[in-house]
């Protein structure tokens, strides 16, 4: 009797440490999960501080060659001159892609040319890949009348593709941009109310739903760094959700492109991000 009792206590032993063993294995395939996504953050993390002191050195250099050019020239101001960016589009012929994300991070070769001098620049990359920034421009001082405007508003011209911003008394900085699409265009006067460096994107709960309707997946969250829509900088509008925000796609700027935010090369957005401070007045007019 008693060895039966003995065996019985054993058996349900077994039964018990058999049933735990699941719950052992699903602990340890979830702190496996949590742990890979932490060196994926991680990873993710020291990718884009790397990319932002690849950049930021550019500029340095950069700033240091205006400062040496202005230096030797002799102080007086030439005669400024506006350009109208335009699209060439001899550049290549349409390209051809199957995906929301593919169109917009896949390989691309376009020209955006300026008129009167025709500077071109040029942008490739290829999806999942470090993006390496260009220095390419279209920064221009023009001169600058409208006076009921203070020194550092913002003003953005829809139709011309332009955003100026007022440097000093008589003068103005200009910049070429992308706008919002047709029926995405708006106009209004606010204030820049943050600033970011190497933004992350957590696109609004309507551009998923309508994306999702024309079948492009957009992601809930994405990371700053390269390859992130919202380039280099961004600085945003008080009372909405728009901002002014750099592009790993400089073949947009000159287009009707965003869903209403302003878009700008990388390096216009970090040289218009140093000048810009928080409170300042934007005007945006269509």
């Amino acid at each position: 009797m008693m060895k039966r009792i003995l065996m019985a206590a054993a058996l349900g032993l077994a039964v018990s440490m058999t049933a735990a063993a699941p719950a052992v294995s699903a602990t340890t395939s979830q702190e496996e999960a949590i742990l890979l996504k932490k060196k994926k953050a991680l990873a993710a993390k020291l990718a884009a501080e790397k990319a932002l002191r690849d950049a930021d050195a550019e500029a340095a250099a950069l700033k240091k060659a205006k400062a040496a050019k202005a230096a030797d020239a002799s102080g007086k101001r030439k005669p400024s001159v506006r350009i109208q960016p335009v699209v060439d589009t001899s550049a290549g012929s349409p390209r051809v892609c199957t995906g929301f994300f593919k169109c917009l991070f896949g390989k691309r070769d376009a020209r955006v040319t300026r008129n009167g001098v025709f500077q071109t620049a040029s942008f490739s990359a290829s999806g999942g890949k470090a993006v390496k920034l260009s220095n390419k421009t279209t920064r221009e001082v023009v001169d600058w009348n409208e006076t009921k405007y203070p020194v550092g508003s913002i003003i953005v011209k829809t139709p011309e593709r332009a955003l100026y911003y007022v440097s000093g008394e008589g003068e103005a900085i200009r910049y070429a941009v992308g706008v919002g699409k047709e029926g995405m265009q708006w106009s209004g006067q606010s204030s820049i109310v943050r600033k970011a460096e190497w933004p992350s994107w957590t696109p609004p709960k309507q551009m998923i739903e309508r994306e999702a309707a024309k079948g492009h997946y957009i992601p809930d969250f994405m990371e700053g760094g390269p390859g992130n829509p919202l380039g280099a900088r961004a600085m945003y509008i008080g009372g909405s959700i728009y901002r002014v925000h750099g592009t790993n796609n400089e073949a947009s700027i000159g287009g009707a492109v965003s869903s209403g935010c302003i878009r700008m090369m990388n390096a216009d957005v970090m040289d218009l991000y140093e000048r810009v401070k928080i409170g300042a007045k934007i005007y945006v007019y269509q």
